[in-house]
């Protein structure tokens, strides 16, 4: 409950009762005088000397307080928002590093093309899946990098900054040579599995090379889909003189890039596949994935402590300055 009131160190709740310590007369606050019923009753004065006790207590209870650290505890709120939960699997291989074609390749030489030097696919890849994130405030997104094994960087989480870190990341070293996608996307399915299903769930694989499956695999990655109810994007960079997802040559019969394609036309869920020659091309298949899942989801938002320490300390901060008013105005009084 977000109402309740918790305590760092409350062991030092114990201390409380020397804040009324200033409650007890000293000596010399008891004076004997004959008769003062001639004197004229001074109420402010009365007033001051009431208060200044009372300041007292209060600076050192509210400085005992402020040790122990009072807050409102750590709370996970239910939420819903539009949006949905994009795990992305990032192709981390050695290809990754190869450059992206210019938008008029088409028109330069071939013999030219192959030194002409474009951004890096990786590079495009990290840019716009970063504007992506920051353009998606309600989606929980997770990061997972592959080539040779999967790995997990961010967990599912709405916080756009660790997100954007763990792109951003990506820019360290150089990539390995394998790309094995079966592993990333069973890995990224099982990412799913402990998750209580709450809305949309995409699974954007960013990739330029595909995979001769085996069938065990196949079977894998379809059931875990189907069970987790999750779509797929494939976003695929193709490489300069590799084949088209749409190609009917036969001479790219057995790529793996198509093999892959005609496996996951075999999905029963979702499944749609966006072709990127060119920078431009990723940034309008991103663009159409955000159009798409825009989906009731409902999450659950941690919130974390609230620490009302300062709050505390700003008090007793407030009841010194009474008392040393106080003070002031005493020994003015006895000049």
């Amino acid at each position: 409950m977000s109402g309740v009131l918790s305590f760092e160190h409350p062991w030092l709740l114990m201390l409380l009762p020397l804040a009324l310590l200033p409650l007890l007369r000293r000596r010399r606050d008891t004076l004997a005088f004959p008769s003062i019923s001639w004197l004229p009753s001074d109420r402010v004065g009365r007033l001051i000397g009431w208060l200044w006790p009372v300041f007292a207590v209060l600076a050192l209870a509210s400085s005992i307080l402020a040790l122990a650290q009072p807050g409102r505890p750590q709370t996970l709120v239910q939420r819903t928002g539009k949006g949905a939960e994009i795990l992305v699997l990032l192709d981390r291989s050695r290809s990754m590093d190869d450059h992206m074609l210019p938008a008029n390749w088409r028109q330069i030489d071939p013999l030219v093309l192959l030194y002409r030097k474009g951004r890096q696919k990786a590079e495009v890849a990290r840019e716009l899946l970063a504007q992506f994130v920051s353009q998606r405030p309600d989606d929980r997104f997770s990061l997972m990098y592959f080539s040779s094994r999967p790995l997990s960087v961010v967990p599912f989480t709405q916080h756009d900054a660790v997100m954007q870190a763990g792109i951003a990341a990506g820019a360290t070293g150089r990539g390995l040579a394998d790309t094995e996608v079966g592993l990333a996307l069973i890995a990224g399915i099982a990412e799913f599995d402990q998750r209580a299903y709450s809305g949309s769930r995409i699974m954007l694989l960013v990739s330029d090379g595909g995979a001769h499956l085996d069938e065990d695999t196949m079977q894998r990655i379809r059931v875990g889909l189907a069970r987790n109810r999750i779509a797929l994007y494939w976003m695929y960079l193709r490489s300069y003189n590799s084949a088209t997802l749409d190609t009917t040559d036969v001479r790219w019969e057995n790529a793996p890039e198509l093999a892959l394609h005609r496996f996951f036309k075999t999905l029963q869920t979702p499944y749609r596949a966006y072709q990127a020659e060119e920078p431009e091309d990723l940034s309008k298949a991103v663009a159409d994935v955000g159009r798409q899942q825009n989906l009731p989801l409902d999450f659950l938002e941690q919130i974390p402590r609230r620490d009302y320490s300062r709050h505390c300390i700003a008090f007793a901060a407030f009841s010194c300055a009474m008392l040393l008013l106080y003070r002031s105005m005493l020994l003015r009084s006895w000049q």
